[in-house]
């Protein structure tokens, strides 16, 4: 019944914010746009990150390929067709990587994670530079930045309902059980390469997708915008703060997070970074297992708080002392 309840009042805020556009401007259809893809990507970065806990700095290059390949393909192709060549590159991508690599552990799979985007962008650097003889390329579709909010919302709200089945399912326990001890997920018989692959697999395409869909929105494609490491870092810190391994951490963590970089890129550009790298250490120091886990956490010590005016409580009645 829960469950039910819980689908229905999703489906309501869904439609809710899908209708959103036809009542602001196109600054606040921009913001929708921007914390929509945000979710998107701590969600997505969560579903492999959140349960193993491999710490991944690849998102801005997964979300660069995406971008290129539709501002390379836009005027060959039909829109969706590019959409799934996107896809499609994404996957290949993230099993080459996923299988020189997921046997890394710590900050090993971290380092070369980081190393990966950076070489993905001077690749497509140096394409386009000695091939085309160009450094960017201009990106005109027909429809408008609604129609980019929309595909936005409903990646977001199947990335959600994706993220919903693996946690209740085999896959989801598994997953589970790796990140506790990899070594004891081997013993129980788990494939853990198999199943980090997969999970890898999936995040992958879906932030592919989320650069490919939001490429339109620059107009003007160039390395230094689609695989700016801030995408990145500002993916992690969102997740990490909403709690990475719960199901609405992401979203918890993106929304404020988002709004607050807005307006500090805004009022304070010069000093931008220096906050976000504070910002980021205090997520780490402070709230390491991210908001909600803070906030259940909170919860159960005042319930397990003995009554402070001499009285005690047995089978819940309160009793005088």
């Amino acid at each position: 019944m829960r469950t039910v309840i819980g689908f229905a009042l999703a489906g309501v805020v869904l439609a809710g914010l899908a209708v959103a556009p036809l009542y602001l401007g196109p600054y606040g259809t921009g913001l929708l746009i921007g914390m929509t893809g945000y979710v998107t990507l701590a969600s997505a970065w969560a579903m492999f990150s959140g349960p193993t806990r491999f710490v991944s700095l690849a998102t801005v290059a997964f979300f660069g390929i995406g971008a290129y390949t539709m501002a390379v393909l836009y005027e060959s192709l039909p829109y969706p067709l590019v959409l799934a060549v996107a896809a499609l590159v994404g996957l290949v991508v993230a099993l080459v990587v996923g299988l020189s690599t997921l046997r890394l552990a710590g900050v090993y799979f971290v380092i070369f994670t980081f190393g990966l985007a950076e070489l993905v962008r001077q690749l497509v650097t140096w394409y386009e530079v000695n091939v085309t003889g160009t450094l960017g390329r201009y990106l005109f579709v027909s429809f408008g930045s609604e129609v980019i909010y929309w595909q936005l919302l409903g990646l977001c709200a199947a990335t959600f309902l994706i993220a919903w089945v693996i946690g209740r399912s085999r896959i989801g326990l598994a997953l589970k059980v790796i990140g506790d001890d990899e070594v004891v997920a081997v013993h129980c018989g788990i494939s853990t390469a198999r199943v980090k692959l997969a999970l890898f697999a999936v995040s992958s395409v879906i932030i592919t997708l989320v650069g490919a869909i939001q490429a339109p929105r620059w107009t003007y494609i160039e390395p230094l915008i689609v695989f700016n490491p801030t995408v990145s870092f500002l993916t992690l810190i969102m997740a990490l703060l909403g709690g990475a391994g719960r199901l609405w951490g992401p979203l918890v963590g993106a929304v404020p997070l988002f709004l607050l970089f807005e307006w500090l890129s805004a009022n304070f550009p010069d000093h931008y970074s220096i906050i976000l790298g504070l910002l980021f250490m205090a997520i780490v120091f402070v709230l390491p297992k991210g908001v909600l886990e803070f906030a259940e956490t909170g919860l159960r010590r005042l319930r397990r708080r003995p009554p402070q005016d001499g009285s005690a409580t047995v089978a819940g009645k309160e009793v005088e002392g």
